[in-house]
């Protein structure tokens, strides 16, 4: 794993990073754990701006075994994940908190939900902009350029900025 830039280590080996450290990459992801020969290795969780981190036990720079928390305490299952699917819709706040009354609909796991720009759409971890094809952090900061796979991925499934009126489908 190559990391390119870091603010703080404990510990230094001539051109190495070595023992307990902690570690913020560019995107403001930050390691702390064991490190060996600059690499990730032993225990170690990276905090993430979002509020989620993953809990990892690394060897070499790769995960040997690895939990992934969202920032609301949820927790990521590679096998059986049934979170949000067509079976149980519901959000995590809303399994942990009920569902509000009829005509108060939750529209994100995040209530109240963060309010999109006029012409943009929320994807997640931040804003995409089709005009522009950008997607800003919620901090208004560059993430990255959307290519055509997640342009289309996101005009397709996630919320966007303003309101359509859809009108009635005879046949589902």
């Amino acid at each position: 794993m190559h990391i390119p830039f870091a603010e703080r280590v404990k510990y230094y080996v001539p051109l190495k990073m070595e023992g307990d450290a902690e570690y913020i990459l560019p995107t403001e992801t930050k390691y702390v754990g064991e490190m060996k020969d600059g690499m990730f290795h032993g225990q170690g969780t990276l905090y993430f701006p979002s509020g989620s981190r993953y809990d990892a036990i690394w060897e070499k720079g790769l995960v040997v075994k690895g939990t992934y928390t969202f920032s609301d305490g949820l927790q990521y299952e590679a096998e059986h994940w049934h979170y949000c699917d067509s079976c149980d819709r519901r959000f995590y706040t809303e399994i942990c908190h009920g569902l509000k009354p009829a005509g108060i609909s939750q529209l994100t796991n995040m209530d109240p939900p963060r309010k999109i720009p006029e012409g943009c759409y929320d994807c997640g971890d931040g804003f995409y902009n089709p005009a522009t094809r950008i997607i800003k952090d919620y901090r208004n900061r560059f993430l990255r350029n959307a290519d055509d796979d997640e342009h289309e991925w996101i005009i397709r499934t996630c919320r966007k900025g303003w309101d359509e009126i859809v009108g009635h489908r005879p046949k589902l």
